[in-house]
């Protein structure tokens, strides 16, 4: 039986040569709905196979792009994942991923790996540590797009949340509750991590905003390489302890939990929590903990929708979409 062609297609589906090239390469924008379903349709009547390596030689598109993400086993980034596959699916593209293990030399070798293997764009949450080789192909006009963390020395299209409105809600609430001395855990942080900065600084607005003082015990830092930077019952047993905390990073969330069940500290009778970030199985816990929601699944959308745009139409320009988070309110926090 002979080989299957793209001619072989276009006949069937009673079009033209170029329009078969045209779907295949995700260009729909004069396509009627109709003519899309009869290509489909014969493409899987013939059970063609198009030749990506033979198309993206001619077209220098290969329907690929990378992505590059620190953890692929986090709750947070399989959703972004997710997202950017579900939207790469309907638009005929095929995914990369990279896992760089919070490795900035590992990142440094996927952007180049990725690049050597033709990828026509690439959705990266890096590590800050490689922005100059990311601007530079981004300069050099490869489409690029950050999602989660954005960065000042960074002129790139990005997807993140509204990591300010979301830590001032957050710390609103608290304080709605009648809490005075709230106690913040962030992480320790490059000076070029925006993201970070908004979140620390959505607490200490809110905090002014209700004239209270943020003295410099209430703001405590955590590092992946050494955990808290004062152990909890050292913060809870202080002079005058904070009556709540709230954590600004999924990963001290789950290092307080952890050392509120050995210290016994039971939550809300002895300290109000909210999290920043959705718990996985938070439904199963004996008091479900109050949190910032993010969508990491809407990001991973967005993030694709921006770069296929930017190679389908050849568009430059560098756009920031910024969504909404979501408090939901559970049984963490008590009123004083």
């Amino acid at each position: 039986m002979s080989k299957i062609r793209m001619v072989d297609v276009a006949q069937h589906a009673g079009v033209s040569k170029s329009t078969v090239s045209h779907y295949l390469n995700g260009r729909f924008a004069r396509m009627s709905s109709e003519t899309k379903q009869r290509i489909e349709d014969s493409i899987e009547a013939l059970n063609y196979t198009p030749n990506h390596i033979a198309r993206s030689l001619n077209n220098q598109n290969t329907m690929t792009i990378g992505v590059i993400v620190r953890d692929i086993c986090g709750h947070f980034t399989s959703r972004m994942i997710r997202g950017i596959d579900d939207c790469c699916k309907r638009n005929k593209y095929d995914v990369l991923i990279y896992n760089t293990d919070f490795d900035p030399e590992i990142e440094k070798q996927s952007i180049k790996k990725l690049r050597q293997l033709r990828v026509d764009g690439i959705i990266i949450a890096t590590s800050g540590s490689n922005n100059a080789i990311i601007q530079k192909e981004i300069d050099s006009g490869f489409p690029v797009v950050l999602m989660h963390l954005e960065y000042d020395d960074l002129d790139a299209s990005i997807v993140l949340a509204d990591n300010k409105k979301g830590a001032f809600e957050a710390t609103e609430h608290l304080i709605n509750l009648g809490h005075k001395r709230i106690c913040a855990y962030t992480l320790d942080y490059a000076g070029s991590r925006r993201s970070r900065r908004e979140r620390l600084q959505g607490f200490t607005e809110a905090m002014a905003k209700h004239g209270l003082p943020v003295e410099p015990e209430l703001i405590q830092h955590w590092s992946r390489d050494n955990g808290l930077e004062t152990p909890t019952d050292t913060i809870l047993n202080s002079e005058n302890p904070p009556t709540a905390f709230l954590s600004l990073y999924l990963a001290i969330t789950e290092t307080l939990l952890g050392d509120f069940r050995r210290l016994d500290v039971n939550i809300p009778q002895d300290i109000s929590l909210v999290a920043f970030d959705e718990i996985p199985m938070v439904e199963h816990f004996k008091v479900p903990v109050t949190v910032v929601a993010q969508n990491p699944y809407a990001m991973g959308l967005e993030a694709a929708r921006i770069l296929l745009d930017g190679i389908v139409n050849d568009d430059q320009t560098v756009k920031k979409v910024v969504l909404p988070c979501e408090l939901i309110k559970r049984k963490s926090c008590a009123a004083l």
